[in-house]
């Protein structure tokens, strides 16, 4: 059954806000929108009168924070008085203060959100216009790929802050990390691992004085955003140097001394048991460091089914590409290289999306 658009609330975070915002918030009451909450974001003195007269309207909610707290919190705060305050929500539109967001690309994201699925809508701007300064288009292309690569999914506007989720999903909102604007991307990354679809709605691209209104610091707020996105990796590349060390230290030990009088097999003995020793290692800092499972159920079994998939695929692959591009046995050394470095993020992706996947990813 289709759900009612209009109980979607809009939800946006403000810090010094112009005019604009009143006449947005009337635009998107007026529109048919039964709620907005604004969220102050420590906002000084002199703008007070703005979020006043924002409260004074029919429909709208004003929350406020003393001191700056930043995007990420501003969010959660919102979500929080929603879920305590607002129990006939449908679901939440998040939306800029700096007039990138149409009404009527709210009103498209509330129609998505009333088809009653279970999936994060991102509103996404096209890159390729000529009002798009320089930044931002290479900035966001950069980002999409990065992500594609580590998550296995495409999104056009990975820094969109037009989203829209169902109510249901307020709680699991609400659990993700991220102070800042960082925290819009822990939430791609939350979803992704969930298995949450995201869908990509097509929104119009607008940048008034090149953006000039935006609270978003390129180099600081870039590092943390890139932080997240590359950090668990960077955690998985640690541990894969530690399981490594760990791997030829033992089979050093073993062969030059413990397995030393065993002659000829003592390299098939010392690569066993430093395998049995490292694998496990490996898997307790991905489960534990890397990717924070909370259950290991089944996790083990699949860690070692996935092992065992990628030499295979290793042995396998570099046979087929020496065969089938000619190349000289002087190349296969390099050749392994390449496909080892293919299946190692192959190993990440499959790691984050299946052999760490909760039993119950529904918060």
């Amino acid at each position: 059954m289709k759900l009612d658009p209009t109980q979607a609330v809009i939800l946006i975070p403000s810090l010094e806000p112009d005019e604009r915002l009143p006449v947005y918030v009337r635009a998107l009451l007026d529109e048919g929108f039964s709620h907005v909450v604004i969220v102050d974001d420590g906002s000084s003195e002199k703008y007070q009168d703005i979020f006043n007269r924002l409260a004074a309207m029919e429909g709208c909610s004003v929350v406020h924070h003393e001191v700056n707290k930043g995007k990420g919190v501003a969010l959660k705060t919102g979500y929080a008085f929603i879920q305590k305050n607002l129990p006939d929500a449908m679901g939440v539109i998040t939306a800029d203060a700096d007039g990138q967001h149409t009404v009527d690309d709210c009103w498209k994201l509330a129609q998505s959100l009333a088809e009653g699925k279970d999936e994060l809508y991102l509103g996404s701007r096209d890159f390729n216009q000529s009002n798009v300064p320089p930044k931002s288009r290479y900035g966001n292309k950069i980002t999409s790929l990065v992500f594609q690569l580590l998550y296995g999914q495409w999104l056009p506007d990975t820094q969109t802050g037009l989203r829209a989720f169902p109510a249901s999903r307020l709680g699991f909102m609400q659990q993700v990390e991220g102070d800042r604007f960082e925290y819009e991307m822990n939430v791609l990354i939350a979803c992704a691992r969930a298995k949450m679809p995201m869908v990509p709605i097509t929104i119009e691209t607008i940048y008034e004085d090149d953006n000039a209104g935006t609270h978003f610091h390129p180099i600081r707020d870039s590092y943390r955003i890139y932080k997240v996105i590359l950090g668990n990796f960077i955690k998985f590349m640690g541990a894969s140097i530690v399981s490594f060390l760990l791997d030829n230290g033992v089979f050093a030990l073993c062969e030059n001394l413990i397995f030393a009088g065993l002659g000829d097999g003592r390299e098939f003995l010392s690569s066993v048991v430093a395998r049995l020793i490292s694998a496990p290692c490996n898997f307790l800092m991905n489960k534990n460091f890397v990717f924070k499972a909370k259950s290991s159920k089944k996790a083990f079994m699949r860690y070692v089914i996935l092992a065992v998939g990628l030499l295979l695929a290793s042995a396998v692959g570099v046979e087929l590409l020496m065969d089938l591009l000619h190349f000289s046995p002087a190349l296969a050394s390099i050749v392994k290289i390449v496909v080892d470095l293919v299946l190692y993020l192959v190993s990440y992706r499959v790691q984050n999306h299946w052999v760490f996947q909760e039993d119950e990813t529904h918060a």
